[in-house]
C-alpha cells in the first residue's frame, strides 16, 4: 500500500439496504412521485445504454459507486441500491468514498452511515488536499487538477478490487453545464455521455442519473435526510466557469420554463450532416 493511504473495509450485513436508506424519508405522495420518478430515468439510462450488460463470461459487472457525501452522490446510492433490491440492475455495487483530507472534514459520517445502511463499501485516504492547494497558483480554480489527482486514485482503486467501471453522480444539469463551458471556452461541442471507456481502455466511467434533474436530486436528498458534507475545496471557490454556466441557464430558465429539458433533448438529437465538422460527416460524396 502507498505511503499516505489508508482502507477501510467494510461488509453488507443488512439483508434490505435499499429500503433503509429511505428511512428518514417521508411516507406522503410527494416523495413516492419523486422516489418513482428518479428510479425509472436511472432505469432508462441503464436500459438505454447498456450500462449493466453482463460480462463475456455471463457474469454480472463489479461497480465501484463512487460517494462524495453530497446530495447527488446520496442520490445516485439510492437509486442504485432502490433498483438492485427491485431485480431492476445486475451489477455488483462496492461503494467508494475518497477523504482527501481537507481540513474540517468529518471522517466518521460516511463509514458510520455506510456501516449502518449496510452496503460493502471502502473509505480510501490520501492527501491530494495538499498538493493541489500547493501546485495551483493563487486565483486559479483548483477544480482541474483535483478531478485529475481524484479519477486516477479511482481507477487505481477499481482495478485493485477488480471493478468494470467507476460510476459517478452527474446529473442532466452537469451535462448541460459542461456543454455550455466547451461551446463557449473549449470550442467543441462536447458534454458528459453516459458511459465511455477510459483512455487505457480497462475501466469505464458511468452516469445513471445523466437524465435526473439536479432539483429533483436536491429535494430528494432534503427529504431522505441525507448526512450531507459540504465541499471546502473547490465548493470554497467563487467564479468558477461551472458556476457562471449554472447561472447562465438559471436565467435562461427563469424567462422561459422548460429550457433546460429543450436543451438535454438537443443532446440526444444530433443531426451531424447540419453541423461543419467534416471529421464526423462526409460532405464530399453528398
Amino acid at each position: 500500500m502507498a505511503d499516505g493511504m489508508t482502507v477501510i473495509a467494510g461488509e453488507a450485513p443488512a439483508p434490505k439496504p435499499a429500503l433503509k436508506v429511505y428511512e428518514h424519508a417521508p411516507s406522503s405522495v410527494a416523495f413516492k412521485k419523486l422516489r418513482k420518478r428518479i428510479l425509472r430515468q436511472t432505469q432508462e439510462v441503464v436500459s438505454t445504454f447498456g450500462l449493466d450488460q453482463l460480462r463475456e463470461d455471463g457474469t454480472p459487472q463489479k461497480w465501484l459507486v463512487c460517494l462524495s457525501g453530497g446530495k447527488d452522490s446520496y442520490g445516485l446510492l439510492a437509486a442504485l441500491l432502490d433498483l438492485q433490491w427491485q431485480g431492476g440492475l445486475k451489477a455488483e455495487l462496492l461503494v467508494c468514498n475518497l477523504d482527501q483530507m481537507q481540513p474540517g472534514f468529518p471522517k466518521h459520517v460516511l463509514p458510520d452511515y455506510l456501516t449502518a445502511l449496510g452496503v460493502p463499501h471502502k473509505i480510501i485516504t490520501e492527501d491530494t488536499y495538499s498538493i493541489v492547494t500547493d501546485k495551483v497558483p493563487e486565483g486559479k480554480t483548483y477544480c482541474s487538477m483535483c478531478s485529475r489527482l481524484r479519477r486516477g486514485i479511482l481507477y487505481r482503486v477499481a482495478r485493485e478490487e477488480g471493478c468494470d467501471a467507476i460510476v459517478l453522480g452527474h446529473h442532466r444539469d452537469d451535462a448541460l453545464e459542461t456543454f455550455m463551458m466547451n461551446l463557449m471556452h473549449g470550442g467543441r461541442l462536447a458534454a458528459m455521455p453516459p458511459a465511455l471507456m477510459n483512455d487505457e481502455g480497462d475501466v469505464k466511467v458511468l452516469r445513471p442519473l445523466i437524465f435526473t434533474a439536479e432539483r429533483d436530486l436536491a429535494k430528494f436528498s432534503e427529504l431522505c435526510q441525507f448526512p450531507i458534507i459540504p465541499c471546502t475545496l473547490c465548493g470554497s471557490q467563487d467564479g468558477l466557469q461551472r458556476m457562471l454556466m449554472k447561472d447562465l441557464l438559471d436565467r435562461w430558465e427563469e424567462k422561459r420554463p422548460g429550457q433546460r429539458d429543450v436543451m438535454f433533448r438537443a443532446l440526444r438529437n444530433v443531426r451531424q450532416s447540419h453541423l461543419v465538422d467534416e471529421k464526423v460527416f462526409d460532405f464530399e460524396r453528398l
